[in-house]
């Protein structure tokens, strides 16, 4: 099959959507992308309800067939290098949404944005956050309006009992990845 591009795909700690998310990994190898993948260390490292970290880590490793990279050292190079077309970050937790809106590349997935985006390479970012509509409301305004920064339509998923929760429509990654890649924000981004 014809690679299209070559993707770096990070995880953050939205454990519970992982089920969602890895599927749309496996998918995007199907449509013909590489897809290196990027872990945030709590990611990497840290055993949850929803499974070990072993686990997800083989589980990805199996998929994509590459080494994962999961720290500053590893992913630093990928600016340098131009070693991605696009970065998605798929969960992106409140947490890393404020890091990225401030400038704080402190974890292997922000400094990979932060070494991605010295090429004016498109980002794409499908979040996860129980604050969306708290205190990171600002954060994802900041990121809404910066360049090469693109969105994977999202909503409030659970309007009653977590109000101030938004979440992205892992679904759309596909579409988002092709419009960005083409210098276009997926429409609507609020559904």
């Amino acid at each position: 099959m014809h690679v299209t591009a070559t993707i770096g795909f990070a995880l953050t700690g939205s454990y519970c959507t992982f089920s969602k998310v890895l599927p749309q990994m496996e998918h995007l190898m199907q449509s013909g992308y590489r897809v290196i993948p990027i872990l945030s260390e709590h990611t990497a490292f840290c055993d949850t309800r929803f499974g070990t970290a072993e686990e997800y880590t083989n589980k990805i490793r199996e998929l994509t067939g590459e080494e994962i990279l999961c720290s500053l050292p590893q992913v630093e190079p990928i600016g340098p290098k131009r070693l991605l077309d696009l970065l998605l970050i798929a969960p992106c937790t409140g947490n890393t949404i404020a890091k990225l809106a401030n400038g704080i590349a402190d974890t292997s997935v922000t400094l990979a944005v932060k070494s991605h985006l010295r090429n004016n390479r498109p980002v794409v970012i499908a979040i996860s956050t129980n604050d969306g509509l708290g205190a990171n409301a600002r954060n994802i305004g900041t990121l809404l309006a910066r360049k090469h920064v693109y969105m994977v339509p999202f909503g409030q998923d659970d309007c009653i009992d977590k109000e101030n929760s938004l979440v992205a429509h892992f679904d759309l990654i596909e579409p988002t990845v092709v419009s960005a890649l083409n210098g276009k924000q997926l429409q609507p981004v609020l559904v």
